[in-house]
């Protein structure tokens, strides 16, 4: 039993590793925006929207990924996602629009594997009541990569390295990480439920989908994910600089807080989720939190907080959306659970591929044509990211209580 443990636990840290590169390629691009406009020859809009085309890979391969954990087992797909990661980095290195289009796609879809595989690994080997717990700190991982993205990345393009030699390394370092993902991540019995081929995994999808609670924990995630995939990860170097007048490293560093927080709050409010044995009352508090965060960021008067307080903040609050991924496993039958990850993941990372290009319009129409954009015009186009965290906090409240307190006690389900 200890053995089988040791082995669920190093396959787990493995996945995990791999998801801490994969998050570094999706964050580092708000680093190096200037840079990558002028070797695209596009607009800071049209690369914002380059950029995004990340989430259509990574959104629609959420679904795929989390077929075949349950049919395939995490060794056969897993390093396969690596690669495609990989590829996609050395495509975005050309420099060229279109290689970088479709290596940013590549990017999306093959870094998907790395989260839905580690939160299968994680939930199909560990006790439950660790769940949440577990969860969050896969998602540490994710945002100690998205830290390093800037917080490593940023002064190394200021001190001069090219943006395209990152993209270089990277895309070495991802076929690197294949080869060491199919050598060191143990074999398993594929567990496929009965031999009903693809009528089998139509039937995952259907109960999934058909549960209504899988459709709010997508949406609460998504809403309260996208003020750091979009805002953030896109846009707030840029906003820091042009909005509040920071220098770029100070910059960079205010903007890199935010996965920072990321990395306290996914596994602190695992942990307190897991310790009261509830999820909604950590949801709507997070979701409280950065509601009136990101209102003090938008609108707040600048030196009231100690610096970088706010951002950290933000991200610790935003943590919270990966509760959603407890609660739809628990939500839904155990032999499906690869399915609802890929499906949490599919309607979470959907707002981010859809409201991306959104917002960067926003943002092109309410500058007009200005060559720096002022905070009044940051203000007009992320404005609705206020009254998407407020819609979370809504849904949350209808949100059915799936927690190990209630599971164990069903005469207190909600």
């Amino acid at each position: 039993m200890k053995a089988a443990a040791r082995t669920a636990a190093i396959a787990w840290l493995i996945a995990a590793v791999y998801y801490f590169y994969q998050y570094a390629l999706r964050s580092a691009p708000a680093v190096m925006m200037p840079q990558m406009s002028e070797a695209f020859g596009l607009t800071a809009t049209a690369v914002a929207s380059l950029v995004g085309l990340f989430y259509y890979g990574y959104s629609p391969f959420s679904l795929v990924a989390g077929a075949a954990m349950d049919r395939l087992g995490p060794r056969r797909v897993i390093p396969l996602g690596a690669a495609a990661v990989g590829i996609g980095a050395l495509l975005f290195s050309t420099g060229q629009s279109e290689l970088a289009a479709i290596g940013r796609l590549l990017q999306g879809a093959g870094g998907v594997f790395a989260l839905v595989g580690a939160i299968y690994i994680a939930t199909r080997n560990f006790p439950a009541s660790l769940a949440a717990t577990l969860i969050g700190a896969t998602q540490m991982f994710g945002m100690a990569g998205g830290s390093a993205g800037q917080f490593v990345v940023g002064p190394a393009i200021g001190a001069g390295l090219a943006w395209n030699q990152f993209w270089l390394g990277m895309g070495i370092a991802g076929l690197v990480i294949c080869v060491l993902l199919y050598l060191l991540l143990p074999p398993q019995a594929p567990p496929v439920q009965g031999s009903g081929g693809m009528r089998s995994v139509v039937g995952a999808f259907g109960t999934v989908f058909r549960n209504p609670q899988s459709l709010l924990c997508g949406m609460i995630a998504g809403l309260m994910f996208i003020p750091t995939t979009i805002f953030d990860m896109v846009w707030g170097v840029r906003y820091a600089q042009e909005a509040l007048g920071f220098d770029y490293t100070d910059a960079v560093m205010r903007s890199a807080t935010v996965p920072l927080g990321w990395i306290i709050g996914c596994p602190l409010l695992g942990f307190v989720s897991d310790r009261i044995g509830r999820r909604r009352p950590v949801i709507i508090g997070a979701a409280l939190l950065l509601l009136g965060c990101l209102a003090w960021i938008l609108y707040g008067p600048a030196g009231v907080f100690p610096p970088y307080v706010l951002g950290l903040l933000t991200g610790i609050a935003s943590g919270a959306a990966m509760l959603p991924y407890s609660v739809i496993k628990e939500a839904n039958p155990p032999e499906v659970s690869g399915t609802a990850t890929g499906v949490v993941n599919f309607l979470n990372f959907t707002f981010s591929a859809l409201l991306g290009p959104v917002f960067a319009s926003r943002l092109g129409d309410a500058a007009a044509g200005a060559a720096t954009m002022t905070r009044a015009h940051y203000q007009s186009a992320f404005e609705p990211l206020l009254y998407g965290v407020a819609l979370a906090i809504v849904l949350a409240l209808v949100l059915r209580e799936t927690g190990p307190a209630v599971r164990q006690s069903p005469a207190t389900q909600e």
